[in-house]
């Protein structure tokens, strides 16, 4: 019987590192949910194409169903339990709840991950359209688009004042 090869990671998430013995196949999303209890970022395709599961890695919007778990050693990952300090929420967080950017919630951590991106990259919230465009990896199967762009509309412009 062939065992299958196994890896030690370390991986930084949400400041604290993790110590895994997993499985060189394990995805970064599965490593999170199953193994770190971090269960915010939801698996809605397994194929990357909802976006559901998007998490920050070096700051950077990632798959985290596209992407190993191996290969995130030593690098910085965020998800949606690390995005607001100290009990208070992150204020793209914070927005999605005054605009009701949610329906159903289950896309909700992908999309706040994908809007906190889009406004750390800068120059991306220039109109509704462009907003639209970077979003468009997340999906919202209840249709709540107009309050996610609202919510992001709203953090934007309080970073701009």
């Amino acid at each position: 019987m062939t065992r299958t090869p196994h890896a030690a990671v370390t991986l930084t998430v949400n400041g604290a590192d993790h110590h895994l013995d997993v499985d060189t196949r394990v995805t970064l999303l599965d490593a999170l949910r199953d193994h770190l209890a971090l269960t915010g970022s939801k698996k809605g395709c397994d194929q990357g194409t909802c976006g559901a599961c998007t998490v920050m890695v070096d700051g950077r919007r990632t798959l985290s169903c596209l992407t190993l778990a191996a290969q995130c050693e030593g690098r910085s990952i965020t998800t949606i339990e690390g995005l607001g300090s100290g009990g208070d929420l992150h204020p793209m967080q914070a927005a999605f709840v005054r605009h009701d950017a949610f329906q159903c919630g289950y896309c909700t951590p992908g999309q706040i991950v994908s809007a906190v991106c889009l406004l750390e990259e800068g120059g991306r919230t220039g109109s509704d359209a462009d907003i639209r465009e970077f979003m468009s990896g997340n999906i919202c199967r209840c249709g709540a688009y107009p309050n996610i762009v609202a919510a992001i509309r709203e953090v934007a412009g309080a970073r701009d004042a």
